[in-house]
């Protein structure tokens, strides 16, 4: 019948105009631009967008940590050792390049760096020392005149034992010491080795502070006994800095050697945010 046919012609045009249909959301094989056939799998690796993951930036770029960290142990251990007098030194004059480079230059661009790869607790203690080491540059560099500008004659080393001088570096201290006993709240969730680093960092902040408060007030004798315990616990910092340094820097050159360093984290709950990262790459 005339109807019948053009309804069963009706029906082979739509299955085949289907199957095109079909065949374009699940095409088997792709034209490149170029015209050449390939998979769809290949055709989405070559030109679909792909969402980076969050582990790119350890893959594009190296761990800046141990750099910074490295700094702050040459010039504290240096810092340290002077402090105590090992071999008859006196002066931190003549290391004055800890303050501005070995230090401040290896903090400030791995502070830079931890920005840029979002390691916001790390950006915060590398910024933090980074400042530390020049503004102590300052105080121990002569040309800046700023002990001497406490003298009525001018005279630095009169400046370096008055009053004024001893007791604003006392205060100074005194605040990098609180600030440090904040920050070490917060290693509390990180690990045992930088946990106890800034338990001796604000430690040796008051001792030190008090040392400076004791020349202000004349008793010199208890002032360099206050100058050699803070050394001392500062000595101790840079040592379990070494360590951490040396622990990084192995984890980076994946040698099979394991440096313990007292994971704290499981001892928190984990946050809202970090609970939907852990399900997301489930």
């Amino acid at each position: 019948m005339p109807g019948s046919t053009s309804i069963n012609q009706w029906k082979n045009e739509l299955s085949d105009s289907g199957s095109e249909i079909w065949e374009q959301l699940h095409p088997s094989h792709v034209k490149s631009p170029t015209g050449i056939t390939i998979s769809p799998e290949l055709f989405e690796k070559l030109y679909l967008p792909k969402k980076a993951a969050t582990s790119d930036s350890r893959k594009r770029f190296a761990n800046p940590a141990p750099l910074g960290s490295m700094g702050s142990v040459i010039s504290g251990m240096t810092f340290a050792v002077i402090l105590m007098e090992w071999g008859g030194a006196t002066t931190l004059v003549g290391v004055a390049g800890i303050f501005y480079f070995t230090g401040p230059v290896l903090l400030l661009l791995a502070t830079i760096f931890e920005w840029i790869m979002g390691n916001f607790f790390s950006m915060m203690v590398m910024g933090m020392f980074a400042v530390f080491w020049l503004s102590f540059g300052v105080l121990e560099t002569p040309s800046w005149g700023i002990a001497a500008s406490y003298s009525k004659t001018g005279n630095a080393a009169e400046g370096a034992t008055s009053v004024g001088y001893n007791a604003a570096v006392a205060l100074y201290l005194m605040v990098w010491g609180l600030w440090l006993f904040t920050m070490w709240i917060f290693t509390l969730k990180t690990n045992t080795v930088s946990a106890v680093m800034f338990l001796l960092s604000f430690s040796s902040c008051f001792v030190l502070g008090a040392s400076y408060w004791k020349v202000s007030t004349g008793d010199h004798s208890m002032a360099m006994r206050l100058q050699k315990a803070g050394a001392a616990i500062f000595f101790a910092i840079a040592l379990l800095g070494y360590y951490m340094t040396v622990a990084m820097i192995a984890a980076e050159m994946q040698i099979p050697l394991k440096f313990p360093v007292g994971d704290l984290s499981y001892l928190w709950p984990k946050s809202d945010i970090e609970s939907a990262e852990v399900e997301k790459a489930e």
